[in-house]
């Protein structure tokens, strides 16, 4: 049986959409499989890791009956890659294997049995869906996504806290040193709803959502349960497990009254930060900042007595602070907006720092200070 006939990019593009989350190295070896089901002409492809299910349906050609099988992902794709994105590629059946043709080459590949693929258990009652176009929710896991823990042992870090309220989505994410807080305005009123999506599964909704906007952009829609959430685009259906546990309260930790902002332009900060970088070490990555009239210092130094000074001219007639920073935890909060403007509000060198962007109330940047 043929099961797909297809040109190289259309098979390779529906291919790389599910196999984000395929592990090259499994405890079980069918995980590094794709589950393929031929239904009539609707071609259906599911990958898991257990904790993650994406699946799509297509219609990709070859004949119409009932198949399945699970066949190597990263192989298929990697053999896919080596072809000219305009070749006709086939998929066919023989006896407990497939083959790949395309062109004069082919390929005979393992297989192993669809009964023995580990489907996610889908959770039995999911709250309401609600949906935001998809460059709405990829610009706000953009914004966040840097400041999420990496490996942290409070696991509930290693994720993005959703928050669903009346017509707001809020996300969140901290590491513990530095929180980053995005919002947006939905079409439609949810009731609420707090779930922390896993570090993997925001990494690879980053991957998968369309940056097209305007008036005919496409959608996601989003349900979520009490351990699950479900997201469904493009004809990709993406199941998740959430990550238990309590998140910190965010809003505490927002400072509300600093007595001290200046507002100023985010490219020339930023490459002033960067060049001061270049002068701290690998371990260090201090940077002292002095704010006082008229001017910000930015300074670093490193073991081998080398030193960077850059000022700025600003627009500012408060106190003078001395505050010190991880230089990485500012650059990455500067590179992930796109506004001309950032206001930083410090009460004073022992305080954490507050960024924002003027006249905007759906992004918040907090960053502890550091000793130095």
């Amino acid at each position: 049986m043929i099961v797909l006939k297809a040109t190289q990019d259309k098979v390779l593009a529906v291919l790389q959409s599910v196999s984000g989350i395929v592990e090259r190295r499994h405890t079980l070896p069918i995980l590094a499989n794709v589950l393929i089901r031929k239904t009539g002409n609707a071609l259906q492809l599911t990958t898991s890791d257990l904790e993650i299910q994406i699946r799509t349906t297509v219609e990709l050609g070859g004949d119409t009956g009932d198949f399945t099988t699970t066949v190597g992902a990263r192989k298929l794709i990697d053999i896919l890659k080596t072809m000219p994105g305009d070749q006709t590629v086939a998929l066919e059946t023989s006896q407990n294997k497939i083959v790949l043709k395309g062109g004069k080459s082919r390929f005979t590949l393992q297989t192993l049995p669809a009964e023995d693929f580990p489907l996610v258990q889908e959770a039995a009652a999911f709250g309401p869906s609600f949906s935001v176009p998809q460059k709405v929710l990829k610009d706000l896991l953009g914004q966040v996504s840097f400041a999420m823990a990496v490996q942290d042992i409070r696991y509930y870090l290693n994720g993005i806290l959703f928050v669903a309220e009346g017509k707001t989505l809020s996300l969140v994410a901290t590491d513990g040193h530095r929180l980053a807080f995005s919002s947006a305005t939905l079409d439609v009123e949810v009731p609420k709803q707090e779930v922390i999506l896993p570090r993997k599964t925001v990494l690879e909704l980053q991957r998968l959502l369309s940056d097209v906007g305007g008036d005919n952009q496409p959608h996601i829609e989003m349900q979520f349960a009490n351990n699950q959430a479900k997201f469904t685009f493009g004809g990709m259906e993406f199941v998740t497990k959430l990550v238990e546990g309590k998140f910190p309260d965010y809003n505490r930790v927002i400072p509300k009254n600093h007595s001290n902002s200046v507002t100023l332009g985010r490219a020339p900060l930023l490459a002033s930060l960067q060049r001061t970088a270049i002068m701290t070490s690998d371990k260090f990555k201090g940077v002292r900042l002095t704010l006082e009239p008229g001017t910000l210092r930015v300074a670093s130094n490193n073991a081998e007595q080398e030193e960077a000074v850059d000022e700025l001219d600003i627009d500012y007639g408060g106190a003078t602070i001395e505050i010190g920073f991880n230089v990485t935890y500012l650059i990455d909060a500067l590179t992930n907006m796109a506004q001309d403007m950032v206001k930083i509000d410090l009460a004073d060198g022992n305080s954490s720092a507050l960024l924002t962007i003027p006249d905007n109330e759906q992004f918040k940047y907090v960053v502890m200070p550091m000793r130095i």
